[in-house]
Formats: C-alpha cells, structure tokens, sequence
C-alpha cells in the first residue's frame, strides 16, 4: 500500500498562500486567518502545511469535482471562515493527479474535474487518523465561527472598500463614472436595509 508521503516540492511549495484581501497568510506553521480584528487581531491556525492535500483528496473521495466546487466546499464546511483561493487549489490538484491518487473526469463545460483513484483511496485509509483530525479542526472553526459576524460579509466589505480605494488612487473619476460609482452604492445600500 503506498504511503501518502509530501514529495520534495509539495513540501516546499513556492506558492504564494495570499487569500482575498490580506485576511489569510501563509507563514512558518501553515495557513493562517485573522480573526474579526484585523491583520492586528488574533490569529487562528486553519491548516498545517500539507493539510490541503487530503482535505482535496477526501472531498473528492466524496464525489468528484473541480477545482471551484472544492473551493466553496472548504469555504462552506468552514462556515466562511476561510475560502482557499485557485492559485493554492489548482497546483495542489495537479499534484495529486501527478502522484496518481486522482485522475481528470469527463464534466460538463469547459472545467476540470476529478475522480479519486484506488491509490488515492489507499493514501486516504493509511492516513485515516490524520485525515479525521484535519476535518475535526475545520468543524471547530466553523462552530467558533458561527459567533462571530458573519466572514463572507466582513469579506465582500473589505473587497469593496480595497476596489474603492484602488479606484481613488488612480486619479478622480470622471462625473459618469462618480455617478455610476455613487449609484451601485446606493442600490446595494437599499437591498441590504431591505433585507
């Protein structure tokens, strides 16, 4: 039975781990989010390094998928707690599919999915205990979660504001875009009193 061991440059990924605006790192003891606080406010551990690996490999164990239903299944089981981004997803799919515990399926459209393999079954039932720790932390942070304000809002706030500033910085708008601008604004403002 093979053993599911890291390759060298799985280990050492040159990635980077950056995931929406600055809310997420990726430092010396594995992935990281910022609590509500901030950059400056306490800062949880999500997943050691090597972690991603077989909560991909477990999902699709599940079912198949590609890359963007994985994402939004980690994002959902962690209560929007943390959301990897493609440019951490995808490399880590082809690596699997390069240590063959999974394979490309036919899907609909143009976007990849995989299917697990009978190795990647193995790797998964020889590293079972790890596995079932890993998912035991991500139903931890998604239960801490559920106290705090809502990360998907906190999110989609901070990428608004980060499009607004970055909108500024390149010089005044013209008086159509102020108004498009002022108009988008208004109406999201309205929807959300609505609601």
């Amino acid at each position: 039975m093979h053993r599911f061991q890291p390759s060298r440059h799985m280990r050492g990924s040159s990635h980077s781990e950056e995931f929406g605006f600055g809310r997420h790192e990726h430092g010396r003891h594995g992935l990281r989010h910022h609590g509500p606080g901030g950059r400056f406010g306490r800062r949880e551990r999500i997943f050691e390094q090597g972690d991603l690996r077989y909560v991909l490999l477990a999902l699709i164990a599940g079912k198949p998928s590609h890359g963007y239903e994985l994402i939004k299944e980690i994002e959902d089981r962690l209560g929007g707690a943390y959301s990897p981004s493609p440019g951490v997803v995808y490399p880590t799919l082809t690596l699997l599919e390069e240590l063959g515990y999974v394979s490309a399926v036919q899907s609909d459209g143009a976007k990849k999915a995989f299917a697990i393999t009978e190795e990647g079954r193995a790797a998964l039932a020889v590293n079972k205990a790890s596995v079932d720790a890993i998912f035991k932390r991500i139903a931890d942070v998604a239960e801490r979660s559920a106290d705090r304000p809502a990360p998907q809002i906190v999110r989609a706030m901070e990428n608004l504001r980060t499009a607004l500033r970055l909108k500024l910085e390149r010089g005044r708008p013209s008086e159509a875009q102020i108004a498009a601008i002022t108009q988008v604004l208004d109406a999201a403002a309205i929807a959300v009193e609505r609601d």
